[in-house]
């Protein structure tokens, strides 16, 4: 018992100087618990986070300078039900405002081919190229239910200090692992 009350109090300690450190920013849930995270690491997320928004705008725009009609996608595949649902938005309480771009793959992009016929084609933004297992089930979906032609990853390629984009068809990248029938 007391050395549970001695771990219990050795975890307090810690919380209360991480608290007071200047390396590490806190806040608190809505039970009162403080929560840790190294400065350094915030501003990490940051700089991820505004890189993948820059590449997701050049990816937009080098698809729309393609010829294709590109816009957001705003769905989501509820693999449990196996059906199309509305994708969530996400609270983003520092600017407190909702976030609408949650959906996957991030874009549909369209263009005509000749008289009533379309390209519809989803594209999926990564920095690396990879995804994840989900991603790939979601994926796969799609294509089985023929909601898009084709499933596109772009991913970023560095050149020295220019990023090019390169797309890789989800088939031709996983079709061995997610059979289309």
């Amino acid at each position: 018992m007391k050395k549970v009350k001695r771990e219990n109090k050795k975890k307090i300690m810690e919380m209360i100087e991480k608290a007071r450190s200047e390396k590490y920013e806190t806040s608190w849930d809505d039970k009162g618990i403080p929560k840790s995270k190294k400065k350094s690491e915030i501003k990490k997320g940051r700089t991820s986070r505004a890189r993948g928004a820059r590449f997701e705008l050049k990816v937009r725009l080098d698809l729309e300078s393609k010829g294709r009609v590109v816009d957001k996608w705003s769905n989501n595949v509820d693999l449990e039900e196996g059906k199309l649902v509305q994708a969530k938005r996400k609270y983003n309480p520092f600017k407190k405002m909702l976030v609408v771009g949650t959906g996957f793959p991030d874009f549909i992009s369209i263009k005509h081919i000749h008289e009533e016929a379309y390209s519809v084609i989803g594209v999926e933004v990564k920095m690396n190229g990879i995804l994840s297992k989900i991603e790939k089930e979601k994926c796969a979906w799609y294509l089985k239910n023929k909601i898009f032609s084709q499933i596109w990853i772009a991913k970023a390629i560095r050149k020295g200090r220019k990023i090019e984009i390169d797309y890789n068809d989800f088939l031709e990248k996983y079709g061995k692992e997610h059979d289309k029938t």
